[in-house]
């Protein structure tokens, strides 16, 4: 069998699909909502247009979950991290959030923990290297790079309410 194919459909108002054929001829397919969510299903063998399982996951979720599939899917190009005694995390912030609405040098992030936030993903966009004065929104995915003690630290901070 050659490569599997995936196949894209845009949905306007809603996202994209991706939909894959396994070797074993099951249909699987990921939505790809614009709020950053993805909906996982899979159809049943027997008639391919049958949802038997589908399963709402925000976009934190759907990183662990691709961690879990592919623990090595990162480029070999890359730098290790954990070699050098660091971790790279991504942590969303909540609408909840105390930092919700207020400039990321106002957590003293750096100051505090030892560990920087490298970028952040907000909807389909990155913004690498944001600066102080950076406005931090509900929803966002902030990309925090340091020790684990530091990294751990950095969650604590942003996860207050």
């Amino acid at each position: 069998m050659g490569a599997p194919r995936l196949s894209s459909t845009p949905l306007p108002g809603i996202g994209v699909r991706y939909d894959l054929n396994t070797r074993e001829h099951r249909r699987l397919s990921v939505v790809a909502h614009r709020d950053g969510s993805r909906t996982f299903s899979a159809y049943r063998e027997d008639d391919p247009d049958a949802c038997a399982l589908s399963v709402r996951l925000t976009g934190s979720e759907a990183t662990a979950l691709v961690d879990a599939l592919m623990p090595d899917h990162h480029s070999p190009n890359l730098l290790s991290t954990t070699e050098l005694g660091l971790v790279a995390e991504r942590i969303e912030l909540a609408s909840t959030s105390y930092w919700n609405g207020r400039v990321l040098g106002d957590t003293r992030m750096r100051t505090d923990t030892g560990a920087s936030i490298v970028a952040v993903l907000r909807r389909a966009e990155a913004i690498p290297s944001p600066a102080p004065d950076f406005r931090l929104a509900g929803g966002d995915t902030l990309i925090v790079i340091g020790t684990r003690e530091g990294v751990g630290a950095a969650a604590a901070i942003l996860g207050r309410e």
